[in-house]
């Protein structure tokens, strides 16, 4: 076993017991998996801003296998949208979150998710969306339009936004969106990384893995499969995806 991944709509609020039944949460498991022979990679996904706690912002900087990356949704830049779909955070809150966690490992890539045209969101709450991203500065992140739901208390909000606006602010923020991964792949190119190969390419003898950022690379890799550990030098990076060269095979 090479990876785990830790999944839960809300995984860092995660409480259990160890293998002595001492009460422990998520950076607790994860020192603890950490532990496993043979494993080289621990990921979670998804987190809350207000779970993230000392001890987990701590195992970033401390736990070799836990990758440094980060899913962390906000929604939102305006404390009044965040409020109005019952989030419990804060954009302070968020990004005081976020500055600690690059603290403790400088080299972390963040993602996020969004939403525009939530019900009463005015020019002034969607500039700010665009604030906190330029703030952040995400790896990658996620976005989407707001989506009228029946049965939701939002659906019988006031202010629902016109379709032709939010069109327009999601293209915004996704242009955004965009150049910030674009730039954070680009600046990858000539450093050595380990790659877990995990599927096979469009071109012959092509495979793909993930670099510990979570982004998808490509090489020709003659003898390697997948599952393999490899170094790799990226090489070359587009929007979605990054080139590499292998640099050192690892045995399997």
């Amino acid at each position: 076993m090479r990876e785990i991944t830790l999944l839960g709509q809300n995984v860092n609020a995660w409480d259990g017991e160890d293998a002595r039944g001492r009460a422990i949460g998520l950076d607790g498991l994860i020192r603890d998996l950490a532990e496993i022979d043979g494993l080289e990679r621990i990921r979670y996904t998804t987190s809350h801003p207000n779970d993230m706690t000392d001890g987990l912002i701590a195992a970033h900087g401390e736990i070799e296998a836990l990758m440094p990356f980060l899913h962390l949704p906000v929604q939102a830049g305006s404390d009044r949208i965040l409020a109005a779909m019952n989030r419990s955070h804060s954009v302070d809150s968020y990004l005081r979150v976020i500055e600690r966690v690059r603290a403790a490992r400088p080299d972390i890539a963040v993602s996020g998710d969004f939403i525009v045209g939530f019900p009463g969101e005015t020019e002034v709450d969607f500039e700010a969306t665009l604030a906190i991203v330029r703030a952040t500065n995400y790896a990658m992140a996620y976005s989407f339009k707001y989506s009228r739901r029946p049965g939701t208390p939002a659906a019988t909000m006031e202010g629902q936004i016109d379709e032709a606006v939010m069109n327009d602010r999601l293209q915004r923020l996704q242009a955004l969106l965009n150049e910030q991964q674009q730039a954070f792949n680009q600046a990858t190119v000539g450093r050595t990384t380990r790659l877990l190969l995990e599927r096979k390419g469009k071109r012959d003898g092509q495979l793909i893995g993930k670099s510990p950022w979570l982004q998808s690379v490509h090489l020709v890799a003659p003898g390697l499969a997948i599952g393999d550990m490899v170094d790799v030098e990226i090489v070359s990076a587009g929007p979605n995806s990054l080139g590499a060269m292998v640099r050192q095979l690892q045995e399997a």
